[in-house]
């Protein structure tokens, strides 16, 4: 069978994923492998690796349109151009899965009922396939305005400051459980104590007594959903030796963290989104 998909093909799959993500926004229960199962009856040949690869697409683009992505679809680019444009249309014609988006990014948020584990808090970082080049990414025929919700719930404050005081238990448990409990009682939240704009959240330690400086990044999806970083951040990355960013993601499910130290320039692809402009 060919590699490229028919105009049918894709609308099938696109509107399948689009379910099972409607699904996923709204905490009801779902199967993939059945969902995989119906699709492979439908499309007469293509198989259920080749359909997940598909799905994996799908949450490229949703994530470059500012959309959420199901979890277990890991975002892989290079996808066809049809692709891209049947999920557009298909947004278009459907404003019930952007509500549910738009009450999930907006909801307020709490700390987990149940004390995370240590061993299980932190995470490694995921590693994304080579991204298209910035000027073919920017190059993309230009979608149509929408709301870009991975930037409304980077704007939720109740969602962000729990994932503040999520990381400053898990910054006093690491101190106390690596021995340095005398170090533990002095953590600082510095974006409550002394407000926002520093370029971090809150002041820790390492082990050996040095200031560990983090800035927290929380967010309900999952690990490779894009974060959003200020000017004063990025540069405050480079300035502090002892710099770290953490990752919050799946908060409202099952947080986990992971961590990316030192400049976000040499940890992360940084693309430009908004320009302060004056007259020459």
């Amino acid at each position: 069978m060919a590699d490229d998909w028919t105009p049918s093909e894709v609308a099938a799959t696109v509107a399948d994923y689009l379910a099972m993500l409607e699904h996923e926004l709204r905490g009801e229960p779902y199967n993939k492998r059945e969902h995989n199962r119906r699709l492979q009856a439908m499309l007469n040949g293509r198989s259920a690796g080749a359909i997940e690869f598909k799905h994996q697409n799908i949450s490229a683009v949703m994530i470059e349109l500012g959309f959420p992505y199901i979890d277990g679809y890991k975002p892989r680019g290079n996808y066809q151009e049809l692709l891209r444009a049947e999920i557009l249309a298909r947004l278009g014609e459907t404003t019930e899965i952007e509500r549910v988006a738009g009450d999930v990014v907006e909801a307020p948020a709490a700390l987990p009922v149940r004390e995370i584990a240590m061993l299980d808090a932190f995470v490694p970082a995921p590693m994304r396939e080579a991204l298209r080049s910035a000027y073919e990414r920017h190059t993309l025929p230009p979608a149509p305005r929408r709301v870009n919700y991975l930037e409304r719930e980077s704007r939720n404050r109740s969602l962000g400051r729990a994932g503040e005081l999520f990381v400053m238990d898990v910054e006093h448990r690491r101190l106390w459980e690596s021995g340095a409990r005398h170090l533990a009682g002095r953590i600082d939240h510095v974006a409550e104590t002394k407000g926002d704009g520093y370029g971090y959240d809150i002041v820790s330690f390492e082990a050996d007594g040095r200031e560990r400086f983090i800035e927290v990044k929380t967010t309900a999806f999952g690990s490779m959903t894009p974060f959003f970083a200020s000017a004063k951040e990025v540069a405050v990355s480079e300035e502090l030796p002892t710099f770290h960013l953490y990752r919050v993601f799946k908060f409202r499910e099952n947080p986990k963290i992971f961590t990316l130290a030192g400049s976000l320039r040499q940890s992360c692809v940084l693309d430009p989104i908004e320009y302060r402009v004056s007259l020459p």
